[in-house]
Parts: structure tokens; sequence; C-alpha cells
């Protein structure tokens, strides 16, 4: 558990939610007062999630002016700490930090589930999207852009393998969702983490993954791996000259964009003007120079949308990751 202690109010809140432009300051209203803000975390300490909501902690400690706690319930893909939150009151002292995978993917994978990721949440607010890229291994598959890959993988159904960090993870679906929409027929090979899957990629063992870009950037630049496209709708500033995936104009492409976003999310029932103050203040911190720079560094895209942008996000990554499990025909053992 990681705690910072309170600060003083930086500035005061405003009384609604703010839009995508820079924010201003709030004024303050009952919320927070007595107790510090917990946020459950749904992956284990030292994840890519974590590494993000420990960067806006104390910031947001220092905006809200009270402690920020994060409290680590990893487990079942994120499902214990989802839980827990969803059976948790409803005052805005309780938040879960997770996924497009914990509230989108979850709900296609596991069909019983003990809570609903819309109707037992309120989303708050999202933080980034985290891009995945293309990534391959030059002498196993030796292309050099999208097209030749979709080229030489169609000339040769079944022999290319590609690695994820597990099955259902965001680097499974990303890339299902590549084979789903161009035909693609590649074999998956699911590994146990992160580590494991660009090992694999390294030694050979299979041609490449879809995996975060700060995961694969070192290995980028020393040559022994190969960027072909990213994932999200637009470049990443990390790595400006890979197109997305989208850009390549090959049919089945457009509109392709599978960033697994960041977010925040209360229990059902947290009143609206607590809800609203949350989201206006994650939008202030994400503006602050220094944070918004270590995150793009790290290969990040700051995500600002009001609580209603995001429940839209979060309804509509539910029914597309619904329709890729089912296309893709992945189940959970």
């Amino acid at each position: 558990m990681t705690v910072f202690h309170r600060r003083t109010l930086l500035g005061a809140f405003a009384a609604a939610a703010l839009t995508t432009s820079a924010p201003a300051v709030l004024a303050q209203g009952d919320w927070p007062s007595h107790q510090p803000v917990t946020i459950i975390m749904t992956f284990n300490a030292g994840s890519g999630v974590d590494v993000v909501a420990r960067l806006i902690q104390e910031p947001l400690s220092k905006l809200i002016g009270q402690t920020v706690i994060i409290d680590y319930k990893p487990g079942a893909a994120g499902n214990i700490a989802s839980e827990y939150v969803a059976r948790a009151k409803p005052d805005g002292y309780t938040l879960v930090f997770g996924t497009a995978a914990t509230h989108g993917t979850n709900a296609a994978l596991y069909p019983k589930l003990p809570f609903d990721v819309e109707k037992d949440f309120e989303a708050v607010a999202p933080v980034v999207d985290v891009s995945n890229v293309l990534t391959i291994n030059p002498d196993v598959i030796k292309v050099n852009s999208l097209a030749e890959f979709v080229k030489e993988v169609k000339a040769n159904p079944g022999k290319y393998n590609f690695a994820s960090t597990g099955n259902g993870t965001g680097t499974h679906m990303a890339f299902a969702e590549l084979n789903w929409r161009l035909g693609l027929d590649m074999v998956h090979v699911p590994y146990k983490g992160g580590p494991e899957a660009i090992t694999s990629v390294l030694r050979g063992e299979t041609c490449c993954i879809m995996n975060q870009v700060q995961t694969v950037l070192p290995h980028y630049k020393s040559g022994k791996l190969r960027l072909l496209a990213a994932t999200t709708a637009k470049p990443i500033a990390a790595v400006p000259e890979v197109p997305p995936v989208a850009a390549s104009g090959l049919p089945g492409t457009k509109g392709f964009d599978s960033a697994i976003w960041f977010g925040l999310w209360a229990p059902k029932g947290t009143p609206a003007p607590i809800v609203n103050k949350l989201n206006a203040a994650i939008q202030q911190v994400l503006h602050q120079p220094e944070i918004k720079k270590r995150l793009e560094d790290s290969g990040n895209s700051l995500r600002f949308e009001t609580p209603e942008q995001f429940r839209k996000t979060v309804h509509e990554n539910r029914l597309k990751s619904a329709e890729i499990v089912k296309a893709a025909k992945i189940t959970i053992q």
C-alpha cells in the first residue's frame, strides 16, 4: 500500500466536470473532507497499470487536499479488485483503477462475473491510452511494412506464430482483432507475462507480438526488433515514425483503434457532483507539464473525456470486445 500525506488544497473545485480543454481550478465542496481516498489497484505492484496510477497519485493528493492511497487487490484478471469496489460504499472514497480489459473484455470472457461492468459502476475518468505496436523479429518474418506483413502471412496460412502476454489479455485481443479484420491465419502462443512473450520474439520462437511500446522500445532502438504499426488511431508521440494500422489503407483497417485505456471507476450510486469533481481533478493532473511528458515519453497518449463520454467509451468497448471474442473463439481455460 502506498500513501501520500495530506496536502493543502491547491485550488477550489468547479461544480461541473470539465471538457477536453485545459481545466480551470475547481471550487471546494464537502468532498473529500474526513478520510483518505483509496484507489483499489486491479493488478500487481509494478505493473503498467500501477506505474500510471502511482504517477498521478501525489499530484492528485495535492489537488484534492486529502491523502490518496493505492491498495492492491490483484487476481482473476482484475475481477477481484473490481468486485470489491462494486460492493463498496458509494461515497467517493473508494475507487478502482482498471483498464479496457477489466471493464470491457472481461465481461465477454467471464460470463458469470459477480458484477456488471456498466451497471455496478460510475465511470469517472479515463487517464491514458496505452499504445500497443505490431512488433516483429525481422530475422523470422522479413518484411518492412504492415502491407508486406499481411501479404506474407496470407501467402503462408498457419505458418507464423504470434505471442501474447496471456489468453484474453490486451495483447491477445489486439492481435485477434487484426487477424479478424484482415483474414489472417496465425497461431496464437500465450505466455504468462510480458517478459516471457518478448523473449520468445527475440529468440525467434514466435515471429511477432502486439505489445506496449515502452516494453519493446529498447529492442527497437537496438535494432533487434522492428515496429510495423501502432494500434492507436493516431501516431504515438514516443515513436512518431511508426504509422497507425488505420493509416495503411488496407481493406479492413479503417477505424482500427485497439488502444488499451486505463481509467477510474466509482461504485454505482456515487453522487454526480463527486464524480464530476474527480473527473475534473484527473484532467487537471494530466495537464501538468511534467506528468504529461512522463506519460507520453513512455508511449502513452493522454485521454480526456467527461464522465458521460467515458461511460459511452466503456459501453462501446464492451460491445466490440464481445464481438472479437466471439469471432476469434477466445475462451478462458
